[in-house]
């Protein structure tokens, strides 16, 4: 029997159950039912069974299906800082490529025809209690990314950095209920091409010249 392990972008793919450890298949499997149905959507007792064990070896590796939410978030959130860590090494001395790099990465990564939206935006749409303990993970993952952004195009030395920063930030998030809503040929098709422009009309060389 074929179960689930996690793939680039933080969905699943199909491997043989005895190559994961039962914590892993039980992370793995609800990652990718999270994702595909939603949080409330999914029950333990479906966990358990996708992943080839029980509701007792679930809870003797996660005290709650919280802190098995949270769990899945922060497998997410560090595949991410993964990509960032890369992209960074690879750029090296360069933070304008890094930046342009990365937008590169995740526009393309966005426009995944399987794609069906930020795993942390999905999720805090759904827990709605500001003091869920993935709320408050989200929370502060949201956050520390767009600090990321800010620092990264400050560094780049182009203009406005806070408000480049945001831009990109509600452009890629917009980017992903785009594709839910419309398809990938919708305006999401746009999204390299527009975050491209935004860095080029942030550029010292595009400041705007006295009258």
């Amino acid at each position: 029997m074929a179960k689930v392990k996690v793939a680039a972008g933080g969905t699943a793919a199909s491997e043989p159950a005895q190559e994961l450890a039962p914590r892993e298949r039980i992370l793995a499997a609800a990652r990718e039912l999270f994702y595909r149905h939603g949080i409330h959507a999914v029950g333990v007792d479906a966990i358990a069974e996708a992943a080839d064990t029980n509701k007792m070896t679930l809870y003797r590796h996660f005290t709650s299906k919280d802190a098995l939410v949270v769990e899945c978030l922060r497998r997410l959130t560090a595949e991410f800082d993964v990509s960032w860590d890369a992209i960074a090494a690879a750029h090296a001395g360069d933070p304008e490529g890094q930046l342009l790099a990365w937008l590169k990465h995740i526009g393309e990564w966005k426009l995944s025809a399987a794609d069906r939206g930020c795993g942390l935006a999905n999720a805090a749409v759904e827990l709605s209690d500001p003091h869920h303990p993935a709320r408050r993970f989200i929370d502060e993952q949201k956050t520390q990314h767009r600090e990321k952004l800010v620092r990264l195009c400050r560094d780049a030395r182009l203009r406005e950095p806070q408000l480049l920063a945001d831009k990109v930030f509600l452009l890629c998030e917009g980017a992903r209920v785009s594709l839910q809503s419309v398809g990938a040929n919708g305006p999401a098709a746009r999204l390299v091409d527009m975050l491209q422009g935004l860095v080029a009309e942030h550029s010292p060389k595009r400041a705007a010249k006295p009258a």
